[in-house]
């Protein structure tokens, strides 16, 4: 790429979107309602029938809000989503230590019999769908912030301000 493709290629970022960044935030999102969906489809017995879940459950929605929240803000190449995003994308990979490794490994009384609350089958499944929207999440801000430093400093060299 020469040096004049490469100029008119930062100019047009001021007149496209995102994308990229946005539909990795979209990604994230959809990993993570995998994720909330296959833990709360499996009703063993009362295990998941206390507070810890009722927070896990309004921090979802927190988590939704705020990932949809920054998919919109990346479109404009703000900076400050870059950083909400590496926080969401932190936060679910906290996430894994939190409802998965104890369901794993816990077990409750059905019908008299010792049942496991979350099988080697669904722990996998919920660690990949948590590791897959965390890394997108990671990788919309970390684009993004690429971006918006690409966009900023060619702002700069024209004279205009972000």
């Amino acid at each position: 790429m020469t040096q004049d493709e490469r100029t008119i290629a930062r100019d047009r970022m001021r007149f496209i979107k995102n994308t990229q960044s946005s539909r990795l935030c979209y990604l994230g999102i959809l990993f993570d309602v995998f994720f909330f969906v296959n833990i709360f489809k499996s009703d063993v017995g009362t295990y998941y029938y206390n507070i810890k879940i009722g927070a896990s459950i309004v921090y979802n929605l927190i988590f939704l809000l705020i990932a949809f929240l920054a998919s919109e803000g990346v479109k404009n190449y703000k900076k400050e989503y870059s950083y909400a995003l590496f926080a969401l994308g932190a936060m679910q990979f906290v996430r894994i230590f939190i409802i998965p490794m104890q369901a794993h490994g816990a077990t409750i009384d059905v019908d008299n019999v010792a049942t496991g609350v979350m099988g080697n089958g669904q722990f996998t499944t919920v660690i990949i769908y948590l590791v897959i929207s965390g890394l997108a999440l990671l990788a919309a801000g970390y684009i993004n912030l690429k971006k918006y430093n690409e966009l900023s400093e060619h702002l700069k060299s024209i004279g205009e301000t972000a």
